[in-house]
């Protein structure tokens, strides 16, 4: 599993007040084992899924504007810089 899956799992664990991915798992196990109300679980499902889809849109869109902010941030910082070394050669 990778870093990004684990932490996706993470999130749903969140979402969902799993203690740990080993609860949710267990829960998604006992689910499909139990077999739950097909027609129920396939909306539920559904409407998680789309869930999870925004989610994951807008913290992809909150990294890319953290990202954003720390190339503006860096920008300022080496323009200040070298307006300080502009005035130390005057």
């Amino acid at each position: 599993m990778s870093e990004e899956e684990f932490f996706t799992l993470r999130r749903i664990c969140l979402a969902t007040g799993a203690r740990s991915v080993s609860d949710l798992a267990r829960e998604a196990m006992r689910g499909l084992l139990n077999g739950t109300n097909q027609e129920n679980g396939d909306s539920a499902r559904n409407e998680y899924s789309a869930q999870m889809r925004e989610l994951e849109q807008k913290v992809d869109k909150l990294s890319a504007e953290i990202e954003m902010f720390k190339a503006d941030r860096n920008l300022d910082k080496a323009l200040a810089g070298a307006g300080t070394e502009e005035n130390e050669l005057n």
